[in-house]
């Protein structure tokens, strides 16, 4: 079925919606092919500013705020119209690049313009061209997907995700930003978990964003409002309980030579150092002790910068050596804690009404080497968030997977891949 969508200057026009679930995850044959069919796709550079550096314009809105709210209720409005008149078609499983002709070609231009990332004009041709591929890349971006321009697996998956589904996700985020946009302050840090991703805003306006990496399901990072406190530069890392048992103890099963290789030290309660093979790694001895990985921001986890947040739960914001998950759709890899996207510039900002802290005096702390502590003249509000679905006033509507199943609407597929850890 084929539709188009107009609403009038007020409303907040479809940007790139849905994703769909419907038909099951791809199966491992399918995303094999798809692999092997699209050459080098294996080979594509990473974009360490995959999230926030994109072919759309960025909106200044921030994501906790009136304007926000605003845009997500025309969106729904929207969303019910595209619902009214029988959604949007399904997509064949058929691998699609720039050049290729195929039938498939007529559905995706089909589900492209349902969703207003293709226009009507561009017509129902067989042809995948560069009209199409734009609309690919835009539907990507508004999904937190790279934006190749070519139908992945994972972009099928979203393609398919139906309108009505994505018009209940909007519903449910609804309530959740009504909750934040009364007055969030008037400079503070937004971090949308779902999203994966850091803002800063001052004066209702954003001023920085980051990409991050967040907790894993099984090791979710907390919702919560808080406060940057301070910040450490070239900290070290105590390593937490529950890693010791879940990761340091196998690793070291496995391999003896791991915490030596990761400059990772040993300590009893009373601040002895001992060694590893002091401990029996085969029982849970270990758990005993405190582990202590040295300064240095090319291997120690905490890179060269830790955030530190008033919470209960023992996470906090930091720098990371593993740069490359800054790329990656698929950037729920820590165990609750978050790890921040050109961190130098995040600290900047947090620092900047803190007298002796110019960039200057930050790149220097940082190339010090030596453990330099930073106190904020003021404590910054932060808002860790869920929000996976959301509008702009610019006409653009955002999903993102509902990875901690929060939303409550059950058999939606992941549209990212869960990757090992980094």
């Amino acid at each position: 079925m084929q539709f188009s969508l107009s609403f009038s200057r007020r409303s907040i026009l479809l940007g790139t919606a849905a994703i769909l679930a419907a038909p099951l995850l791809p199966t491992p044959i399918f995303a094999q092919n798809m692999e092997e069919d699209m050459g080098d796709q294996a080979e594509w550079v990473q974009s360490y500013d995959a999230a926030t550096s994109k072919t759309l314009d960025r909106s200044t809105t921030p994501l906790l705020s009136p304007e926000t709210l605003s845009a997500t209720q025309a969106a729904i409005e929207a969303f019910k119209q595209v619902v009214s008149n029988g959604g949007w078609p399904q997509m064949p499983r058929v691998p699609l690049k720039l050049g290729m002709k195929s039938p498939a070609v007529v559905d995706l231009r089909k589900r492209l313009i349902a969703s207003s990332d293709l226009d009507a004009s561009a017509g129902l041709s067989d042809i995948f061209d560069s009209f199409v591929e734009t609309g690919v890349r835009r539907f990507q971006e508004l999904h937190g997907l790279r934006p190749t321009g070519m139908i992945t697996a994972q972009t099928l998956t979203a393609l398919n995700i139906p309108a009505d589904v994505r018009l209940k996700q909007l519903e449910v985020n609804l309530v959740r930003l009504r909750s934040y946009s009364a007055n969030p302050g008037k400079r503070y840090v937004a971090a949308n978990i779902p999203g994966a991703v850091v803002e800063t805003v001052e004066d209702n306006v954003v001023q920085t964003r980051h990409a991050a990496g967040v907790g894993k399901i099984d090791r979710q990072s907390p919702i919560m409002t808080t406060k940057v406190i301070d910040i450490n530069f070239n900290p070290f890392w105590t390593v937490p309980a529950s890693i010791i048992k879940k990761d340091l103890i196998p690793k070291m099963q496995a391999n003896p030579g791991y915490l030596a290789e990761n400059k990772i030290r040993i300590f009893t309660n009373e601040g002895q150092e001992i060694t590893s093979d002091k401990i029996n790694w085969k029982s849970d001895e270990a758990t005993r002790y405190q582990f202590r990985q040295d300064p240095g921001g090319e291997f120690n986890s905490l890179g060269f910068v830790r955030i530190n947040i008033a919470n209960p739960y023992g996470v906090y914001m930091h720098d990371t050596p593993a740069k490359g998950i800054f790329g990656d759709d698929y950037r729920f890899v820590s165990s609750g804690c978050m790890r921040v996207q050109n961190v130098r510039d995040y600290v900047e900002w947090l620092l900047k009404d803190t007298p002796g802290w110019s960039r200057d005096q930050i790149d220097e702390a940082i190339q010090s080497g030596q453990r330099v502590d930073a106190r904020l003249s003021k404590p910054v509000p932060v808002f860790w968030v869920y929000i996976t679905a959301w509008a702009t006033p610019d006409g653009l509507v955002q999903f993102r997977d509902d990875i901690y199943n929060k939303d409550g609407l059950g058999g939606v597929p992941l549209v990212t891949t869960v990757q090992s850890d980094q």
